[in-house]
């Protein structure tokens, strides 16, 4: 999922736009993935090296020897197979990816100052392209007005055009749905600006 600097222009003019209608500061962040995973392989290639010596203890005539050494080299091929990209990715738990996604969220909501604004009106749009993840965070003075249901439009938006690759018409409607809440419940005041209005992509 690409953006063009024309895609980078757009969403953060959405952006300032909105912050135009309110006090609270909008951040989004695409990531084309929250983790590489890297301890996946090994575990993989340990659990098949474990079951490995049942059905050769039990179809075959090897040694014990033979079966220790043919154990090490399973846990080689199934360690080196599973490091491939596609298939450590496929073979990652839903459960871990959307784990590591959302902690992903948490750890750019305070990296890129979002937990920081004077008011604490801060709120994060984040995507994580690879998990196909989506969470809005709000920090406490937003959180403490706007429930997660009422969140649900922008989420909602989001989404819809991620599953059609449509990246910044999602990030756009997804800026614009928080909008019209902030302006609700964070409407224009001193405080603003504290944050570049960009889309970061990592």
């Amino acid at each position: 999922m690409q953006l063009t600097a024309q895609d980078f222009e757009r969403i953060a003019e959405t952006i300032r736009r909105a912050e135009e209608t309110t006090s609270g500061e909008i951040v989004c962040v695409l990531a084309r993935r929250s983790s590489d995973y890297a301890y996946v392989p090994p575990l993989w290639g340990a659990f098949v090296a474990l079951a490995s010596p049942w059905p050769m203890l039990l179809f075959s005539d090897l040694s014990t020897r033979e079966i220790f050494a043919a154990q090490i080299a399973i846990f080689i091929v199934a360690t080196l197979f599973v490091s491939w990209g596609p298939a450590r990715f496929f073979l990652t738990p839903r459960t871990v990816k959307r784990a590591r996604a959302a902690r992903e969220a948490i750890e750019q909501f305070f990296s890129r100052g979002v937990a920081a604004t004077k008011g604490r009106t801060g709120v994060l749009i984040f995507v994580s392209c690879a998990e196909r993840y989506a969470r809005i965070v709000a920090d406490d003075a937003i959180a403490a007005k706007i429930a997660d249901d009422e969140w649900r439009d922008a989420l909602d938006a989001l989404l819809e055009d991620m599953r059609q690759e449509k990246v910044a018409d999602g990030f756009v409607a997804a800026i614009e749905a928080c909008a019209r809440l902030l302006a609700q419940h964070a409407p224009p005041g001193a405080s603003g600006g504290e944050l570049p209005d960009k889309i970061y992509v990592i």
